[in-house]
């Protein structure tokens, strides 16, 4: 069955577009037709990491009525298919975020997995993206400013009547200083589904315009997320192997 999984946050810059991206290539890999809706209408980033800042046609001439869904959809050379929004400053006060969720449910007809990456904070275009998706994900770091606004999200969507898949906590160094995981779990009251290493390809990849997924396969942030990806789907059964990381690469 087909859903739409948006990929939350509450507080900016904890990785939340690494995320939305990374999962969506893992997910791909592992078979699934994946279509990323860059559902930060102010601040876009999904086209800025895949080497697609400027495009002719974005989620904001749709959400406008100026343009189909699937002429705004593009697909990344590594196969990963996105929705990317506009960097433009003038459409930004052409946007309807009430529309999301009807572009949404459009996208949902051509893909398995559909994921919004929001917009950080609860301001009206990351409600949008809230209630587009039928589950959250939502990202949050090992730190207590993090933990927090992830909290307030949590209890955001539940007042929403949102379902809270569970919890990502990604950047995490494995210092004395950081927060505990089973704290995280805590405090916020919800699973968690995933946990990814601080690693320095991840900037490697932004470089490469592309997924870490595909640009280090072999790192610990990219095993990390690919055991998230098989959690989603629920593949119990998922262990690396030499095959899985060599179709990766051969993209």
């Amino acid at each position: 069955m087909t859903k739409i999984i948006t990929i939350t946050s509450g507080k900016g810059g904890v990785g939340k577009t690494t995320t939305a991206i990374n999962l969506g290539a893992a997910l791909n890999a592992f078979g699934k037709e994946v279509i990323i809706i860059d559902g930060n209408l102010t601040t876009p980033n999904i086209g800025l990491h895949l080497g697609a800042p400027l495009v002719p046609v974005s989620l904001n001439h749709v959400l406008s009525g100026k343009a189909n869904v699937s002429d705004a959809i593009y697909e990344h050379e590594s196969g990963t298919k996105i929705l990317p929004s506009s960097l433009s400053v003038r459409e930004l006060k052409k946007i309807n975020h009430s529309k999301l969720k009807d572009v949404a449910k459009k996208v949902k007809r051509m893909a398995d997995i559909v994921i919004i990456d929001s917009a950080a904070g609860l301001g009206e275009e990351a409600i949008a993206a809230i209630e587009s998706g039928d589950e959250l994900l939502i990202v949050t770091n090992p730190e207590i400013p993090a933990v927090t606004d992830a909290l307030k999200t949590a209890k955001v969507a539940e007042q929403m009547g949102k379902d809270v898949r569970g919890v990502i906590v990604t950047r995490v160094k494995g210092r004395k200083t950081e927060m505990p995981i089973v704290n995280v779990r805590d405090m916020l009251e919800l699973p968690i589904i995933g946990v990814v290493p601080e690693d320095d390809n991840i900037q490697a990849s932004l470089v490469r315009k592309d997924a870490l997924m595909h640009t280090h396969p072999k790192s610990k942030a990219a095993r990390a997320y690919r055991k998230i990806a098989a959690r989603i789907i629920g593949n119990t059964n998922y262990k690396e192997n030499r095959g899985f990381i060599s179709r990766l690469m051969g993209w």
